[in-house]
């Protein structure tokens, strides 16, 4: 009985180690040397000096910046210790109004944009922390942005167009702007 009791206990302790140290200092290892960005959160300097990782959206909200998706997360927008959707169907009253005020508050920042609204900038993403909205999304808020900060269309859009991610091997997902990396540039341009 001894004999069982010593090997499983030796057993576990070498699992336990194996498991619990080995593995997860050899995997945190060798993502640090293939891919030591991503492996620290994909962190980014914001104009004034302060980290963000590119991989969770910001709240931005003047209309000198390009905004991001509708956040659902609470009690503020973007938190990402409340990941969260809003749990709201396409038919829901609740969800219906909220994408009208959205509509209504983007055709107030910018009333001479007659072009249709993108989905993406009045509908949370699943998770409320969507870094990226859809080229479509950002092509639309050239007019403000460019207005406000006394830029022209065109060099706006150039610089949307150079933000433009394609699909993860030319056929994965849908094509792609992250917002803060786009506001960030945007920043820095003169």
């Amino acid at each position: 009985m001894v004999k069982i009791i010593r090997t499983a206990a030796l057993l576990f302790s070498a699992v336990t180690i194996l498991t619990g140290v080995v593995y997860p200092l050899a995997v945190t290892g060798l993502a640090q040397a293939l891919f030591p960005r991503q492996a620290d959160g994909s962190l980014i300097r914001t104009a004034d000096g302060k980290a963000a990782s590119a991989l969770i959206g910001q709240p931005f909200s003047s209309p000198r910046y390009f905004w991001g998706r509708p956040s659902a997360t609470s009690p503020y927008p973007c938190n990402a210790a409340s990941s969260t959707g809003s749990n709201l169907g396409p038919s829901n009253p609740v969800l219906i109004e909220a994408v009208k005020t959205r509509i209504a508050a983007l055709k107030a920042a910018d009333p001479g944009n007659l072009r249709p609204v993108p989905v993406d900038l009045v509908t949370a993403s699943g998770s409320g922390l969507d870094p990226h909205i859809s080229p479509a999304a950002a092509l639309y808020q050239i007019p403000r942005v460019a207005k406000v900060r006394g830029l022209a269309d065109g060099k706006v859009e150039q610089l949307v167009r150079r933000h433009i991610r394609d699909r993860a091997f030319g056929i994965i997902g849908e094509p792609t702007v992250n917002v803060l990396e786009l506001n960030i540039a945007l920043d820095a341009m003169r």
